[in-house]
């Protein structure tokens, strides 16, 4: 098997299962709060966005991954063991577990930057889970309580307010995950194979749209008031706010389903302090089993980085 071949398959499995976990992810909301408009119409907002992202990034910094491939270095032989990770995580994909694809990706690309991701993935998650709960149980705990008693948005102003927020959330978001995906293509694009990657990717987000967000959006749908605008428009903003903060911080790659985990788990923590008659210990169960999975998927992430070049050793 050719390398180009490799390079093409690993990208393909890598998008199609990156979009469908971590994409959903992140535009979960949105699509379960919007669920009645036609998929279309969502599709054409998101990847107006992502049109946007990608050729901005290509464009003007000969980069759509925005810096965070700099230390992950190409291989300087593509071997079969780096379409592996990405077969996985389409499996784990499609069983509804939401796994860090940065981590099921790249580690196999550089097994010594994981620690650093792991440190800030995991700053990630405490920043998303402590925000989420300060914010929801004393700056918007009466609002969400208001929201969950009462139907749908009275004012249009709402869904503008969300389709912003989303926007805003997506945009950080494809800074931040695109190289999880574009790893496996060369680091400087040709205009040839930038266009062909964009056209994967808007057919890909079509499927999944048309899916209706597939088996992790099944994730979503178990957290509180997740379905209401309003409360989905809160949700996408704090998102994006820790995402931007920490694309500051530095262009190390991060698991941008640590902050997701973390935020929805600090979000019904607090909602279930807000609503005393809620079962606390339910909810306990709920934060503890979504904790558990990004746990697993981060074990799964080390074994494959360091079992996989040990197997492709036996074989050559």
């Amino acid at each position: 098997m050719s390398q180009e071949v490799i390079m093409v398959v690993g990208f393909l499995l890598g998008a199609y299962s990156i979009v469908g976990n971590d994409a959903i992810q992140t535009l979960g909301t949105f699509l379960s709060s919007n669920a009645r408009r036609p998929w279309w119409v969502l599709w054409i907002f998101a990847c107006s966005i992502l049109i946007v992202v990608l050729v901005y990034g290509w464009w003007m910094h000969d980069d759509v991954s925005y810096g965070r491939l700099e230390k992950i270095p190409e291989p300087e032989q593509w071997t079969w063991i780096y379409c592996v990770p990405p077969f996985v995580l389409l499996l784990l994909t499609r069983w509804g577990i939401p796994v860090s694809t940065t981590f099921l990706t790249l580690t196999i690309f550089a097994p010594k930057a994981l620690p650093a991701m792991l440190v800030k993935s995991l700053a990630g998650y405490a920043t998303a889970f402590i925000a989420a709960i300060l914010i929801y149980r004393w700056v918007t705990g009466a609002i969400e309580s208001r929201f969950h008693k009462t139907e749908g948005p009275t004012s249009g102003w709402w869904v503008v307010a969300q389709w912003c927020s989303t926007g805003f959330l997506w945009s950080q978001w494809l800074i931040q995950d695109l190289a999880n995906i574009f790893v496996f293509l060369p680091r400087s694009l040709t205009a040839e194979w930038f266009f062909l990657s964009m056209v994967v990717m808007l057919a890909l987000h079509a499927i999944i749209f048309y899916n209706h967000g597939g088996a992790i959006q099944k994730v979503v749908l178990t957290k509180t008031n997740t379905t209401d605008i309003r409360s989905a428009t809160f949700v996408d903003l704090i998102y994006g706010i820790v995402l931007l903060l920490f694309k500051e911080v530095s262009e190390l790659p991060m698991s941008t389903t640590w902050v997701f985990v973390g935020l929805l788990a600090g979000r019904e923590i607090a909602v279930a302090w807000n609503q005393r008659h809620r079962n606390r210990k339910e909810v306990t169960r709920l934060v503890a089993t979504d904790f558990a999975k990004i746990t697993g998927g981060l074990l799964v992430s080390i074994a494959l980085a360091y079992l996989l070049p040990e197997l492709q050793a036996m074989f050559d």
